[in-house]
């Protein structure tokens, strides 16, 4: 419980190396409890490697700030943060803040299709509530505090990922992001439901009711990247998730994802993710 937790101190402890034991679906790598006071604190999706692994980090005291494919939150006692990696966000700390939270870094094919069920339903915020506290605090404790074989680690970095799963599909957990204006939102939806249509700029600025250049600031300023770049974000992330969850062939996904050709995708997902689709899928297959 979260008490014993507390009770132990803050603490980070390494477990199993990302890789180490490829057959299991979820592989606990490392585990802590700690406390971020007025210091410079800032993890970037896209700069933690190519190898796909999750952060789930839950807030106990203080405020943490996450902007998520462009969509800003506040990280408040009792919420749970869940980020795949890599990936376009990034989560801080603003300066002169403090925040107390616990966190579990898994990979494994199954640990990433459940966190990409999750952050489908109910995006990267959730609260668990004080149940789900308890038993996402009681797996980091046993992590921290235990001696386990991989595969019984494996078992309480599952229990984790099954408190966020159980809160987003209870459909009470997700935590709504900032507000943003209604032509703003309206482009947003549209934006995911045609990743593999006409998206650009001159297009979503009509939708919006804007002009081109009022649009681009506009929506620069409230989302926190340009129009573009989130765009090309969006479809980036889908492509990834088609590689991981589908057998569909690299043009297949081309087409899914707004891209002309199969090389063009190539191109720019290597350029975007350092690897090319076809070696991201097969890494992917080795986590199995």
């Amino acid at each position: 419980m979260l008490s014993n937790l507390l009770a132990h101190g803050h603490d980070i402890r390494s477990l199993s190396p990302r890789g180490s034991v490829p057959l299991l679906g979820v592989l606990a790598e490392a585990v802590g409890y700690e406390q971020r006071r007025n210091e410079l604190y800032s993890w970037d999706g896209l700069k933690r490697g190519t190898e796909p692994f999750l952060v789930v980090q839950h807030t106990i005291l203080g405020e943490g700030r996450l902007d998520f494919l462009g969509a800003r939150y506040r990280l408040h006692m009792g919420q749970t943060m869940l980020v795949t990696m890599p990936h376009a966000h990034r989560y801080w700390l603003e300066r002169g803040g403090h925040w107390e939270y616990f966190w579990f870094i898994l990979s494994g094919r199954e640990a990433l299709r459940l966190a990409r069920e999750v952050l489908a339903v109910a995006g990267p915020v959730l609260q668990p509530g004080p149940e789900g506290e308890a038993r996402l605090a009681e797996a980091c404790h046993a992590l921290l505090t235990g001696s386990f074989s991989p595969a019984q680690a494996a078992v309480l970095g599952y229990q984790a990922l099954a408190v966020l799963h159980d809160t987003a599909f209870a459909g009470e957990g997700a935590v709504p992001r900032a507000a943003l204006a209604p032509e703003l939102t309206r482009v947003l939806a549209h934006v995911e439901a045609n990743l593999g249509g006409d998206l650009r700029v001159d297009a979503l600025a009509q939708l919006a009711g804007l002009s081109r250049a009022h649009f681009v600031r506009r929506f620069a300023a409230e989302v926190g990247v340009p129009p573009s770049d989130h765009v090309f974000a969006r479809r980036m992330d889908r492509v990834e998730r088609l590689l991981t969850a589908s057998e569909m062939k690299i043009a297949e996904i081309a087409q899914a994802t707004g891209f002309a050709e199969a090389n063009y995708l190539a191109k720019a997902f290597r350029r975007h993710r350092g690897i090319s689709p076809r070696d991201f899928r097969a890494m992917r297959d080795e986590a199995v």
